[in-house]
């Protein structure tokens, strides 16, 4: 679920960027608003659990995360900017308390070896969400072009009335049904015994005492750029595309037409009348479906090479990817930017479980810890909107690339327990 509407956020932004005619820096305010939660809410999260239990923690994050939901349908009827923002708050406040209370509990499920390869299998699982949200958001949130200030001047009463009401609409449906899915799986939740390790405490410690490992502060500088890195390129990939005028391809390009088609079949519409937004939209689905394919194969890999050594590996071939699309053009430049999500894949679940493998009984508190670098989601895109601003795409992208770098350091200093760095 939170994968899903994870990605659904990605979508928002093309789609706000027209409707309140923002700068791509602007646009950024909507992960600025989304990620910002994870820094507010982690570490008073993993309190939360230890006081609460985790059943309790899991609750009250699926209401959060329903009551931000709802909070769309009143934002997109008043068209107010600011409302987007604090709805985007309390979804991310309410996904905040179920991470948190979630990967710590995978790693300890089983062997400290591991770890890393059961985090990877549980978040493939997760990335079904983001790859199915593309299509779905695409369909909903993209598939109509907005109108700009100046043409709904010149628009009728009634038909800027209608129009605003059906451009409304469009935001407020999907958003209504994801607050009843989360509303109904709290209901599922709350009839189900959870198994033991749910209901105890959550851990011995408190967050002053495991910041002095530097494992856990190596791990939390990787989970800040590899979010934010994976965020900026998914934020910006639609108008990616329309820089480099992508949409134009598609037609001749049968694999990308048959799924542009099928978002398109879903509301009764051709190919032709879909909005171009909408058509790279759709091709989202190769960026975040690749994270699901790399978790399952990284899943298997991680049986035979170290967890650490495998994550420098890819986060090396994830800034050669970047590279590539900075110096292609056309489709070959996007398609090297998709293929970016394959080897974002093992990237989040190897840093953390890396990062709180000398914790013990403490790994909650240095989950909270994690999850709160999160936030790097919020500054590095609105970053990288900057730079597109000032000097366009191609310099922007040398941000994820830095990224990446970090992300392999990382790996191989940290990828074992023998490691002379390790804490």
């Amino acid at each position: 679920m939170w994968g899903f509407i994870t990605v659904m956020v990605d979508a928002l932004i093309p789609r706000l960027k027209d409707v309140f005619e923002l700068t791509y820096l602007q646009a950024g305010l909507v992960q600025f608003a989304w990620f910002t939660a994870y820094g507010v809410i982690s570490i008073p999260g993993g309190r939360l659990i230890k006081k609460m239990g985790y059943k309790n923690g899991i609750l009250v994050g699926l209401s959060l995360a329903a009551l931000g939901c709802l909070i769309f349908y009143p934002a997109a009827s008043t068209r107010l900017f600011g409302l987007f923002l604090l709805a985007l708050f309390v979804v991310a406040s309410g996904i905040t308390v179920l991470q948190v209370a979630a990967n710590p509990y995978i790693s300890v499920l089983g062997s400290e070896e591991g770890a890393s390869s059961r985090l990877n299998l549980a978040q493939a699982f997760n990335s079904l969400g983001t790859t199915i949200a593309p299509i779905i958001s695409a369909t909903y949130l993209l598939s109509d072009s907005v109108k700009t200030g100046a043409q709904q001047a010149l628009m009728a009463p009634e038909v800027l009335e209608g129009y605003r009401a059906a451009e409304a609409s469009a935001v407020q449906v999907p958003f209504v049904v994801i607050a009843l899915a989360f509303l109904a799986l709290a209901g599922v939740i709350a009839m189900v015994t959870l198994p033991r390790i749910l209901e105890g405490n959550a851990g011995g410690g408190d967050t002053k005492s495991v910041l002095s490992d530097r494992r856990l502060l190596a791990g939390a500088a990787g989970i800040f750029v590899y979010v934010g890195a994976e965020v900026a390129l998914g934020s910006y990939m639609v108008n990616y595309g329309l820089h480099l005028g992508v949409q134009e391809m598609i037609d001749s390009t049968p694999i990308l037409h048959k799924m542009a088609s099928l978002a398109a079949s879903i509301k009764g519409q051709a190919v032709g009348g879909m909005d171009p937004k909408a058509q790279l939209g759709v091709l989202l689905t190769f960026y975040w479906g690749g994270a699901m394919i790399g978790r399952f194969i990284g899943a298997a890999l991680m049986q035979r090479i170290r967890p650490g050594i495998l994550l420098s590996v890819f986060a090396v071939i994830a800034a050669f990817l970047v590279v590539t699309s900075m110096m292609a053009s056309g489709l070959t430049a996007l398609l090297a930017l998709l293929a970016v999500g394959l080897f974002n894949s093992i990237m989040f679940p190897t840093i953390f479980t890396l990062g709180i493998e000398n914790l013990g009984d403490s790994k909650p508190q240095g989950s909270g810890v994690l999850c709160t670098a999160i936030v790097g989601g919020a500054f590095i895109p609105p970053a990288f909107g900057a730079l597109v601003d000032v000097s366009g795409f191609s310099l922007a992208l040398v941000l994820p690339v830095l990224c990446y770098f970090y992300i392999a350091g990382f790996g191989y200093v940290f990828g074992s327990k023998g490691s002379r760095m390790a804490a």
